[in-house]
């Protein structure tokens, strides 16, 4: 079968680029992206996973980190300062969901794609959050007390991500946000960085996840090669809006 016939359709991806230019909280547009313009990179990561030992049993288990990650009261009774923490600290703050963004990785996507590569690209969603805490890329409270996505957060963390996968459509999704935070000073040394971060990471596709939750944050940097939190002021959508950048 071949996978980039089924996922292939650059005029779809541009449409939901353009939806994404107008408003960056629209994050079934970021997975109809990736489905549309990825090409062979799924199976490609796939083939890198085999070819490591973590990588093979993950492949194997095709373990479903989303229940660990729903479960914030098993969250919340881990040690203070571990990974798992950091995750739940994050998403509260956010006011966002691993379920969530399954949900919309479900409803911007229409094909599916054969195992075991349907459980690579999930793995992929379904642990970006947790790349969040791990790399420590995430902003603060939004001020007016909504709900507002920290573009310039999410661009750095894709930017890593980039560096990790040289997925096309991330870098698609990279480049729409370097063009909206253009003018914001130092924004773009900052996704620069975030990419020279992700090449120097382990890769952090093959990390099972699942048995780092308890353990300290700074092993987990320290094990995975992370260096420390990035030191930023978030920008959020709602101050883009207020601009006129959107």
């Amino acid at each position: 079968m071949d996978v980039r016939s089924i996922q292939f359709d650059p005029r779809r991806a541009l449409r939901a680029a353009r939806i994404l230019a107008r408003n960056p909280d629209a994050l079934p547009e970021v997975f109809t992206v990736i489905e549309s313009l990825s090409l062979g990179t799924i199976a490609r990561l796939r083939r890198r996973l085999a070819r490591t030992a973590s990588g093979r049993r993950l492949v194997e288990a095709r373990p479903d980190i989303v229940a660990l990650l729903a479960d914030r009261a098993a969250l919340a009774r881990l040690p203070d300062g571990s990974l798992g923490r950091a995750y739940l600290d994050f998403v509260e703050r956010e006011g966002i969901s691993a379920d969530g963004i399954r949900g919309a990785s479900a409803e911007g996507t229409r094909g599916s794609l054969p195992p075991p590569l349907d459980w690579v690209n999930g793995r992929l969603s379904d642990t970006h959050d947790l790349w969040h805490a791990a790399v420590g890329i995430h902003g603060d409270v939004d001020p007016d007390g909504g709900i507002h996505g920290d573009v310039l957060g999410e661009t750095v963390l894709l930017a890593f991500t980039l560096a990790q996968t040289w997925n096309p459509a991330i870098a698609l999704i990279v480049g729409i946000g370097e063009v909206k935070l253009a003018d914001h000073p130092g924004a773009l040394r900052l996704i620069a960085d975030g990419f020279r971060r992700g090449w120097r990471a382990a890769w952090l596709l093959e990390q099972e996840w699942e048995a780092l939750l308890a353990l300290p944050l700074d092993e987990v940097r320290a094990r995975l090669r992370l260096e420390e939190p990035l030191a930023y002021r978030p920008l959020r959508s709602s101050e883009l809006r207020a601009a006129g950048a959107l």
